[in-house]
């Protein structure tokens, strides 16, 4: 495994977008390798399964590009899945969206600006949907000010044990710029400032960069999704 995660790690990631997260490619080779050799030599039930394996992990690690709203005054989803919580906080509304298996696990920039933290915050793996997880569990918290100031944390569930960063404190990205993501199930929590009309309710299904959390309040009455 490692020596194919150092052979194609080094492959150029714009060419890998809109297919899959470099970081899945020997997840999704191996499996496909495997399954050409038991093929080869006849045993067709596990070279069937290595398949299914291999196609498996590569719609885990899908990375599809998304259309991204460019109107001023948006926040938006940070990752794919399902908003299971929205509750109040000193700093304001705090969104929390988890990620299944099936979800894609590409986490994107949910405002234009710099990245002012980054830190990482080792911890506990309670499954994902348990409201302790935004605690207790593993995570990754970020800050990023343009204009607003806006917080989110990628966190690390039962089977997500490993989060990846793909920009660094210091780093300016654009609204829906890739910054990393979090290997199998997990959770994401952001932090939508009171300035902002929260535009999303439990339940909703979102998509990483192209859905919209919330609005400036001042651009909420009138504007279209």
């Amino acid at each position: 495994m490692r020596l194919f995660s150092g052979l194609f790690l080094r492959l150029d990631a714009d060419r890998m977008r809109g297919l899959v997260a470099r970081e899945g490619i020997p997840f999704l080779l191996l499996p496909l390798i495997g399954a050409l050799i038991c093929l080869a030599l006849g045993w067709l039930a596990w070279g069937g399964l290595l398949v299914l394996v291999g196609f498996g992990f590569g719609s885990f690690f899908r990375d599809p590009e998304r259309a991204i709203p460019q109107q001023p005054g948006l926040i938006v989803s940070p990752a794919d899945g399902r908003v299971v919580r929205l509750r109040d906080s000193a700093r304001g509304t705090v969104i929390s969206i988890f990620l299944s298996v099936f979800n894609v696990h590409v986490n994107r920039a949910p405002i234009g600006g710099s990245i002012r933290i980054q830190e990482y915050r080792p911890g506990k793996f309670l499954m994902a949907f348990d409201d302790r997880a935004s605690v207790e569990n593993e995570q990754m918290m970020w800050k990023i000010e343009g204009e607003a100031s806006v917080t989110f944390c990628q966190i690390a569930g039962w089977v997500a044990r490993r989060i990846v960063a793909w920009k660094q404190q210091g780093d300016t990205v654009k609204r829906g710029d890739r910054i990393g993501l979090i290997k199998f199930g997990s959770r994401v929590d952001i932090t939508i400032p009171a300035s902002f009309a929260v535009v999303v309710e439990k339940g909703d299904r979102v998509r990483g960069g192209s859905s919209i959390l919330a609005r400036l309040e001042s651009n909420s009455e009138g504007a279209e999704d």
